[in-house]
């Protein structure tokens, strides 16, 4: 019986539990750990709206260059492309030609009529229409699109480009 107290005795010496350096040294490679996790945390979420913006651009470009190429190629008030003796419109509403667009430039996303659009106020829109040759086709005869959105942010800038001949 003597010979399993003994053995005993020596296992418990032998358990001392860890010892304040120990404790010190995991406490800070747990704190290390858990500031480079939390890092990437809040770099995640301070850019989680960043596809919905983007998208947000896209859109807008996407709906200024439908809405332009909707319109007429030749100006009703005489000439055809942007150097027609027709000069632009008085404003956005009264817009009938392509080339009235050229030099558009809205701060907050508009429709057709010339009214904000709720909730888009922090994008910019620059439209830039000039004569192009594009594939053959004389100058004269294709224009060259550009709508650029930007947002305040300035964490997007979206160029979206189309072409519009004369047909």
């Amino acid at each position: 019986m003597k010979f399993l107290d003994v053995q005993h005795k020596t296992v418990q010496q032998n358990q001392q539990g860890t010892t304040l350096v120990e404790l010190v040294i995991s406490i800070v490679i747990i704190s290390i750990a858990l500031a480079g996790i939390l890092s990437v945390i809040n770099l995640t979420i301070m850019h989680s709206a960043d596809p919905m913006i983007r998208q947000q651009a896209v859109a807008i470009a996407q709906s200024y260059i439908e809405e332009i190429q909707l319109h007429s190629y030749c100006d009703p008030d005489g000439g055809c492309g942007c150097t027609g003796t027709g000069g632009p419109e008085a404003s956005r509403d009264l817009y009938d030609n392509i080339c009235d667009y050229h030099n558009l430039s809205d701060t907050g996303a508009k429709d057709q009529d010339n009214n904000a659009i709720t909730g888009l106020s922090e994008y910019s829109i620059d439209v830039s229409i000039a004569e192009t040759a594009f594939y053959g086709i004389a100058s004269a005869q294709a224009l060259k699109i550009e709508v650029d959105v930007t947002h305040s942010s300035n964490l997007i800038d979206f160029k979206l480009t189309a072409f519009r001949t004369q047909y």
